[in-house]
């Protein structure tokens, strides 16, 4: 079988883990990474052992799918080009920095019949995969998201950077429209919000609670969901799980037995995987795009009530 030939735009923090991970899928073959720093292209490209350019329409008819994994206002313009010259793609979160641009790249990648995944890796954690197998019907979720500052990743808010995981995260579990958003936040550091709590109240009844932060002293990566006499306490960064059950005797708890993977290796992979046999994505647009509005939302209430411009 052919191997898929991809290339990595944007080398920094992020994409060079990208291009590490792809030289380490044996059914893909990492072409050339892409950044316009030259420096940083000659350091990745030279530790990897792989070709390097500074444009990256000098990729076009050399690849066959792109992971792009540069600054949020450039998904779109990178990713509309990649897919208007036959190559499947995949966006790093958050998809793109508007609705409009979100459904032009979903429209561009189905005209073609590409491959379109946007980056959200948790659904990627053996944790959440052996949890989400047991869970039924959710009535309470909480989400705890807490970071160091990670002077990275500041031309975007906290409900961007961090909540969207747990937005994407959410809306799958739930799997009810949203029927009410409360939220507020606040800029400490950076010109955007910094720390955000959002409740989502849905049609079936559910609630969910998202705290997100960047100022945090200690990471954490949480959540918990309730349904019917059992509730589930899962830590994406230990990818662990913890179920606790009512019994006749009080409440029982049992750790599910979790075998740990590299999430965003398990993705990339799904991502050539999917590629190769025109599979759907785990994170097709459509699915990141419902988790990037309801993300506006619970931005824009935070700007209105802070003056966040």
């Amino acid at each position: 079988m052919r191997k898929i030939k991809v290339g990595v735009i944007g080398l920094g923090y992020l994409g060079k883990i990208h291009a590490r991970l792809y030289k380490e899928i044996n059914t893909c073959q990492l072409v050339a990474g892409c950044d316009i720093d030259i420096q940083r292209a000659k350091e990745v490209s030279s530790e990897l052992g792989i070709d390097f350019c500074l444009e990256y329409k000098e990729l076009f008819g050399k690849v066959d799918a792109v992971s792009i994994a540069t600054p949020t206002k450039l998904h779109y313009r990178i990713a509309r080009d990649f897919l208007n010259n036959r190559i499947h793609t995949l966006v790093e979160k958050p998809f793109t920095t508007g609705l409009k641009e979100a459904s032009a790249l979903i429209k561009i990648a189905k005209r073609h019949g590409l491959i379109l995944q946007v980056g959200h890796v948790e659904r990627f954690n053996s944790a959440f995969s052996a949890t989400e197998k047991i869970i039924h019907e959710p009535q309470f979720i909480e989400c705890h998201r807490l970071s160091k500052f990670p002077n990275r990743s500041l031309d975007i808010g906290v409900v961007l950077d961090l909540m969207i995981h747990d937005i994407d995260i959410v809306l799958g579990l739930v799997k009810s429209p949203v029927k009410k958003i409360q939220a507020v936040g606040i800029p400490v550091l950076t010109p955007f919000e910094d720390i955000a709590n959002a409740r989502l109240t849905f049609k079936n009844g559910c609630v969910a609670n998202l705290t997100a932060s960047r100022i945090s002293d200690e990471g954490m990566r949480k959540i918990r969901i309730f349904f019917k006499n059992t509730y589930i306490s899962l830590d994406y960064k230990n990818e662990e799980a913890f179920v606790y059950k009512k019994t006749s005797s009080g409440i029982t708890k049992t750790a599910l037995p979790i075998e740990k993977e590299q999430p965003l290796k398990k993705e990339l992979s799904s991502f050539v995987e999917c590629v190769t046999d025109k599979k759907t994505p785990l994170v097709s647009g459509k699915i990141a795009k419902d988790a990037l509005d309801v993300a506006f939302v619970i931005r824009n209430q935070i700007c209105k009530k802070t003056k966040i411009s």
